[in-house]
């Protein structure tokens, strides 16, 4: 998965918005106001993320501690959050070796913790538009 397909994948996700509220090259994907998702690329020394990732794009997401866990111990790609908190945030290296059903798995996941956490008003009326299977995956 690219930038671009990325971008569009977490997009598609019901009422999911771009905003960009750090600066024009970083978009954040959001859900009634609330991040899921975030969008960056590691510098020509990959100081963000490791030599090994520079140039990279990487994707930030929400993810619960005991899986992040497991997760980064099967994936290289997958670390610890960006600027961000390392216990509720992991980055994803967006390389080719990094399959992209783990990548949509995860952005799923991300979108459906914070769908979790939304006012039982907001969650209400999500689920009134759109099938709460599409929302909690």
């Amino acid at each position: 998965m690219d930038y671009k397909q990325a971008t569009q994948y977490c997009l598609s996700k019901p009422e999911a918005t771009l905003d960009y509220p750090f600066d024009a090259t970083v978009p954040v994907f959001k859900v009634k106001g609330k991040m899921f998702g975030l969008l960056g690329q590691c510098g020509e020394t990959g100081k963000e993320l490791g030599p090994e990732n520079a140039g990279y794009y990487f994707l930030n997401l929400k993810c619960d501690p005991e899986e992040s866990f497991m997760i980064r111990d099967i994936f290289p790609e997958v670390l610890p959050a960006y600027h961000m908190s390392k216990k509720h945030w992991i980055s994803i290296v967006l390389k080719e070796s990094m399959p992209e059903s783990e990548i949509i798995r995860l952005i799923d996941r991300s979108y459906g913790m914070v769908v979790k956490k939304l006012k039982k008003a907001e969650r209400v009326q999500l689920e009134l538009i759109h099938p709460p299977e599409s929302l909690y995956r």
